[in-house]
C-alpha cells in the first residue's frame, strides 16, 4: 500500500489543512509536518494549507485583541483560500479536530478530521476536564461539534477519545482509531553524544526525573513536585521540567515545598536536546489528569526512557505493558516507583518492556492506516 499514488485523475493529491501558525499548536503542525513528509516518502502528492497570519500580525497574542484578530485570518479569510484549492485535491484532512468547521466550505470533495482529543469539548459542555472554556470558547466548540458531525470519517488517536466522540456527537458518527507513530527518529544515544548535548544545560549536574509537556493543569505539574518533594532525603537528584516556562503559581509551589533550588526549566528544547533529556532522566513522570494521546510517553519508551505514567483517559492504552500505571492522585505510590528506577536491574526491566510496547507505534503503521482511510474516500468520487 502506498506506492501507486492515490492519483485517481492526473490532478489528484492529498490536502492537508493545518493550524493557524500564531496559535502556537506546536504538536498539532508537528503532525502536519509527518504526515506531509510521509506521503511525499510515498510518491502521494500533498499540499499542506493553513490559515496565514494577515490582521493577527498587527498583534501577536492567544488572547485578546490578538485572538480577535486571529479569528478574522482564519474565519473571514481562511475560507476564500480553502474553497480555491478545493478544486485539485482528491481528500481533504482536517489534521486536528478543532478545525474541523471548515468542514462546513467543503464541497464535492471527501474528507476526514483527525481527533485528538475532546477535552476542550468536554469542558465546554460543563464536563470536569481541566479545560474550562468561556462564553466565546463555548461557541467555538458548538462550531467544532457540528463541522465534526458533518465528516464522512473521523480518525481518533485513542480508543478513550473515539468513545468520547460517539458519545458527544449524535448520530454516531463514522470513527476509526489510528494510532499515532514517533514524529521524530527518537533513539537511544551513545553515552558521548547524550553528554555532549546535556552540556548545553550547565544547571543539570546530578542524576534526574524528567517531565515532558506544556504548563496545562491538565499536564499535573504540581503533582509531579509534589512526588518530587516526598523523594527528599531518599534520592539526591533534580527534577526536569521541558516544556513551557513554569507559571508564576508552579513557581510558587516549588518555593513552597523548597524544591526550587533542584528544579531545571528547559523551554524551546529542540529534537536533538530532548532527544538527550530523554536518555538520560532515570524516568519519565508523566502524571496527566487528562490526556489526548500521550506523545511523550512513546518518545521516552524509544529512548530507552523507563515511563511512570497516571491511568487517565488514553494513557493506559498507549503506555501498554511498557509503564508503571497508577491512579493520579496516588503520589506517595509514584515516588516508590521512581526510587525503583534507581535499581539498575528493575530499570532494565522496564527500559526493555518500552521497546517492546513502541512496536505498535510505527510511523510507517500509522500512515497505512490513513492511506487506506484516504484510498476509501476517494473512490467514493469516482
Amino acid at each position: 500500500m502506498g506506492t501507486g499514488g492515490l492519483r485517481l485523475d492526473r490532478h489528484g493529491m492529498v490536502l492537508l489543512l493545518s493550524n493557524y501558525p500564531f496559535d502556537e499548536q506546536e504538536s498539532m503542525q508537528r503532525f502536519a509536518r509527518v504526515l506531509e513528509r510521509e506521503l511525499r516518502k510515498r510518491n502521494i502528492e500533498v499540499e499542506t494549507l493553513f490559515p496565514r497570519p494577515f490582521f493577527g500580525r498587527l498583534r501577536k497574542s492567544t488572547t485578546g485583541v490578538g485572538k480577535w484578530l486571529g479569528y478574522l485570518d482564519k474565519f473571514a479569510l481562511f475560507p476564500f483560500v480553502l474553497r480555491r484549492k478545493l478544486r485539485g485535491c482528491d481528500v481533504v484532512h482536517i489534521c486536528d479536530h478543532s478545525n474541523a468547521f471548515y468542514g462546513r466550505h467543503i464541497k464535492n470533495r471527501p474528507w476526514l478530521a483527525t481527533c485528538h482529543d475532546m477535552l476542550a469539548a468536554r469542558g465546554a459542555l460543563g464536563e470536569q476536564t481541566d479545560c474550562p472554556a468561556t462564553r466565546t470558547g463555548k461557541i467555538l466548540q458548538q462550531w467544532i461539534l457540528g463541522g465534526l458531525a458533518l465528516a464522512p470519517l473521523i480518525v481518533c488517536d485513542s480508543t478513550a477519545t473515539q468513545q468520547d466522540v460517539q458519545r458527544l456527537l449524535a448520530p454516531s458518527p463514522r470513527t476509526r482509531v489510528i494510532l499515532l507513530g514517533l514524529n521524530h527518529d527518537f533513539k537511544p544515544l551513545p553515552a558521548e553524544v547524550r553528554q555532549a548535548r546535556l552540556a548545553a544545560l550547565p544547571a543539570l549536574r546530578k542524576p534526574f526525573l524528567l517531565h515532558v509537556g506544556s504548563a496545562q493543569r491538565r499536564k499535573n505539574r504540581a503533582g509531579v513536585m509534589r512526588v518530587f518533594k516526598k523523594l527528599a532525603g531518599r534520592w539526591d537528584a533534580q527534577l526536569v521540567f521541558a516544556g513551557k516556562p513554569l507559571s508564576d503559581e508552579q513557581a510558587a509551589l516549588a518555593g513552597s515545598l523548597g524544591i526550587m533550588d533542584r528544579v531545571v526549566s528547559v523551554t524551546g528544547a529542540d529534537n536533538d536536546l530532548l532527544e538527550a533529556l530523554y536518555n538520560g532522566a532515570t524516568a519519565l513522570l508523566f502524571p496527566s489528569s487528562f490526556e489526548g494521546f500521550g506523545w511523550p510517553i512513546i518518545e521516552a519508551q524509544a529512548c530507552g526512557c523507563p515511563v511512570l505514567c497516571s491511568n487517565s483517559g488514553p494513557l493506559p492504552e498507549v503506555a501498554g505493558d511498557g509503564a508503571l500505571i497508577r491512579n493520579v492522585e496516588d503520589e506517595e505510590g509514584f515516588a516508590e516507583d521512581v526510587l525503583r528506577m534507581t535499581d539498575p536491574v528493575e530499570r532494565e526491566k522496564w527500559v526493555r518492556r518500552g521497546f517492546a510496547n513502541l512496536q505498535r507505534f510505527t510511523t510507517d503503521r500509522m500512515m497505512d492506516g490513513y492511506i487506506q482511510a484516504y484510498e476509501e474516500l476517494a473512490k467514493k468520487r469516482l
